[in-house]
């Protein structure tokens, strides 16, 4: 693959200042076995060049750069499915504040958190009604303007009944959160007396607002399935369902039906490999992605619970889940790595990201030469956002006074020298 040459600026991403001089990566290793050097500028990638061959900046001294090697430079991952409002409340006593200063606090601190794996867009689903009312969406929305700059933080508001004398409220709670900023319309139709008229209701309400939807549902009920992808089908800016565990405990014949509807009409389907969430009663399983994606299907993969109820020891790792989907599910590790980075910002509705001249600077930078090994032994971490670095996290492995993995010349997660003492 010939190297990307220099592109003529472009214009910073709306959300935070990117356009601070030129960043140069060097001596990065590519998936494709290159190792290059990678220019960012204004928000972008601006060259990719062979080893050596790019300055910082025109004119020179003027960036700043980034020694990679011994890093496996990627497309940085993106977080289509995590709930904020809840995160972090696994070991808090009695039930979960939605004080919104303390959702904001959990909201941020996760957000924080994923972005260090590498997460540099993520998707909140919050809840509105009930309990928190819009509170806890007004806390997460103050959570992305304190975001602005590291990360990319999107809401989606989660009513939980739509239809009928109680759902009154709930509808007019959807219409207002949207109104304040939700960037989804979504809901678990799961748990309405009439799915089918909460389905309704949800794709009315995007319909008229320009928004896109993102539903929560086990799919473990064929019939029930059929009549929402029939639904949802052809609906723009799209539809995203989720985590549709409940596929995989379906009789093949049956399973792959639903994965045929579910193609025709265009919709994403987001997996959950860590673990289901909240919203749904099942926690076990994951949705059939082998079969899902032999039928066509968008499959992108999410986070879901990151330590609360649902799952108290949830990481909120995208590549965990590309780690799960390799090893568990059968997908290369290519595919598995897709699934958390260039399907999912795909979910999220976000521009491709590719490591060459003209593509947004939305980077990850894992210690190691092979994507396997990345998703394996991902320890050390260079986050990159907007073209600057936003987030590291280094490792250092030693092996007392062996002098063993000197010897053999066997690689090191950390540089020091033989004979340092932590």
């Amino acid at each position: 693959m010939p190297d990307s040459q220099p592109q003529p600026p472009h214009s910073s991403s709306p959300s935070g200042p990117a356009g601070r001089g030129s960043l140069l990566l060097s001596g990065a290793r590519l998936a494709d076995g290159r190792t290059v050097d990678v220019r960012l500028h204004d928000g972008r990638i601006e060259a990719v060049g062979t080893a050596g061959s790019l300055t910082t900046a025109r004119p020179p001294g003027t960036g700043t750069r980034v020694d990679l090697s011994g890093y496996l430079l990627l497309p940085a991952p993106a977080e289509p499915h995590v709930h904020g409002d809840t995160a972090l409340t696994a070991d808090a006593p009695g039930p979960v504040s939605y004080d919104p200063q303390d959702v904001q606090r959990r909201a941020t601190e996760a957000a924080l958190l994923q972005l260090g794996h590498g997460a540099t867009a993520l998707r909140a689903h919050v809840r509105v009604g009930d309990v928190p009312g819009l509170g806890a969406l007004t806390a997460v929305l103050r959570a992305r303007r304190t975001l602005r700059g590291l990360a990319e933080l999107t809401t989606v508001a989660m009513p939980r009944v739509l239809t009928g004398a109680a759902g009154a409220d709930g509808l007019a709670m959807l219409r207002d959160a949207v109104k304040m900023g939700a960037d989804v319309v979504g809901g678990c139709p799961d748990l309405d007396p009439d799915p089918a008229g909460y389905v309704e209701a949800v794709l009315t309400m995007a319909g008229e607002h320009g928004r896109p939807v993102d539903l929560h549902t086990d799919a473990a009920d064929p019939a029930r399935l059929a009549r929402l992808a029939a639904m949802a089908g052809g609906l723009r800016p799209g539809v995203t369902l989720g985590p549709c565990h409940g596929l995989g405990r379906l009789p093949a014949d049956v399973a792959a039906r639903a994965a045929d509807r579910l193609a025709a009409a265009g919709v994403t389907v987001v997996c959950l490999p860590q673990g289901a969430c909240g919203a749904l009663d099942h926690r076990d399983g994951t949705a059939p992605v082998r079969l899902l994606r032999a039928a066509g299907v968008r499959v992108a993969a999410g986070s879901g619970a990151l330590r609360d109820v649902s799952n108290p020891v949830g990481r909120g790792d995208p590549l965990e889940a590309a780690f799960l989907l390799a090893s568990r599910h059968g997908l290369r590790p290519e595919d598995a790595y897709d699934a958390v980075s260039a399907a999912a910002r795909r979910a999220l509705g976000l521009p491709e990201v590719r490591v060459e001249a003209g593509f947004p600077a939305e980077l990850l930078a894992v210690r190691g030469d092979r994507l396997a090994g990345a998703l394996s032994l991902a320890y050390s971490r260079i986050v990159v956002h907007q073209g600057r670095v936003v987030a590291r996290t280094s490792a250092v492995r030693e092996y007392g006074d062996s002098t063993t993995a000197t010897d053999l010349d066997l690689p090191r997660q950390g540089r020091g020298e033989r004979g340092d003492r932590p």
